[in-house]
């Protein structure tokens, strides 16, 4: 049997497996022998926990971090909000692994869609929230912060048909599905948060995008970029504020920057990135990791403590997988995590999508809300 032909036998049969993107295609994780619900009492008994060093390609945990739990874990508390009750994190132990190339190829002509969506924060909404922070950055309370917007509908789908042409349309370097029992998830993440490969750490944070157009290629890109203040502010501040998160936990000195301002291209637009790296201190534990790297900052703005209290306070919606991350951990200590956005959440037969932009002393309210939707449109575009 093909691996193509095994991916539809295990899709058809109902089981559940998770898709993550490879540098040569994708890895399929199935036959979970565990499935462990994260909450605030066992999630420290779970990154703490020692395996084994056995070799093998299942030797590992994947899965989530939702945004509220990694909030908890660093003594950040959220005020009650509206909820849909998704667990705050998920990790599986599979016993098979399967490499697939990148073209999926798989369809269902049957699949129900639906592509009316309801946003939960308007323009206006935007706009008011948006002259709030402002005046919260011209006081000093923190220097970037993200707005973040839902996209909503009811749906039932078909998360592999989904997932495999999100695949052919908009191919992101941290891709992934998950397909349970009672929700799913289909991301075309497009950044990476942190790999780490003995006492080797990278991170590469995204600040700074722009929508495509017939006569915007990447080198004209890279020159808008350079030329906007807000943008080149922006990304400044975010690789700043990611090189003292790996400060936190790296050798003195070891912190550099590999690859600064370069652009990436995907479907709707194009990304200002850097790439960071630095060697890690022999104490440092996994846990000691995750509190410094999460939730990536790139996506909650700085400094990130009082930021992630400003937005708290203000939003009303869990955040659920929204600016969580997606990962895993193997048994030898390596890990590889993303942030998850550009994600669609399917649960109880609604459909989330959450974005959101930046907002610095030189942004404008409605560039920033036309650029939510930006982000958004490749996964909307799914369900016409």
């Amino acid at each position: 049997m093909s691996k193509k032909d095994q991916l539809s036998d295990i899709h058809n049969l109902g089981k559940s497996y998770i898709i993550y993107k490879s540098k040569k295609g994708f890895d399929l994780y199935t036959n979970f022998s565990k499935k462990i619900i994260l909450n605030n009492n066992n999630i420290d008994s779970f990154l703490k926990k020692k395996h084994k060093r056995i070799s093998g390609n299942t030797n590992l945990y994947i899965g989530f971090f939702g945004y509220e739990i990694l909030n908890n874990l660093i003594g950040v508390k959220i005020p009650k909000q509206k909820s849909i009750k998704f667990p705050k994190g998920i990790f599986y132990k599979p016993e098979k692994k399967i490499s697939l190339s990148n073209n999926l190829n798989y369809e269902n002509k049957d699949e129900h869609k639906n592509s009316t969506f309801k946003i939960n924060i308007n323009k206006n909404s935007y706009t008011k929230i948006f002259k709030k922070f402002k005046k919260k950055i011209k006081s000093g309370e923190t220097y970037q912060i993200k707005i973040c917007t839902k996209y909503k509908t009811k749906s039932k789908i078909d998360p592999l048909s989904f997932f495999s042409k999100l695949s052919k349309t908009n191919l992101a370097p941290e891709a992934f599905m998950i397909r349970d029992k009672n929700y799913s998830i289909i991301s075309c993440s497009p950044e990476n948060l942190l790999i780490k490969k003995g006492l080797n750490i990278f991170t590469k944070p995204i600040a700074g995008t722009v929508k495509k157009t017939k006569s915007l290629n990447k080198i004209k890109a890279l020159k808008y970029f350079r030329k906007n203040i807000k943008e080149t502010k922006e990304h400044n501040m975010i690789v700043d504020m990611e090189r003292n998160d790996l400060s936190r936990i790296c050798k003195p000195g070891s912190v550099k920057l590999s690859k600064q301002k370069t652009v990436e291209e995907y479907k709707d637009l194009f990304h200002y990135v850097s790439l960071i790296k630095g060697k890690l201190k022999k104490n440092v534990k996994n846990i000691d990791i995750i509190k410094a790297m999460m939730p990536g900052g790139s996506v909650i703005g700085c400094p990130k403590i009082s930021t992630l209290n400003l937005l708290n306070k203000q939003e009303k919606e869990n955040r659920n997988i929204y600016t969580g991350s997606f990962g895993y951990i193997k048994f030898n200590g390596d890990m590889r995590f993303n942030i998850i956005i550009r994600s669609i959440l399917n649960f109880k037969n609604i459909s989330e999508i959450s974005v959101a932009s930046g907002v610095v002393v030189d942004s404008n309210a409605q560039h920033e809300f036309n650029e939510n939707y930006i982000k958004a449109k490749a996964l909307i575009d799914l369900f016409k």
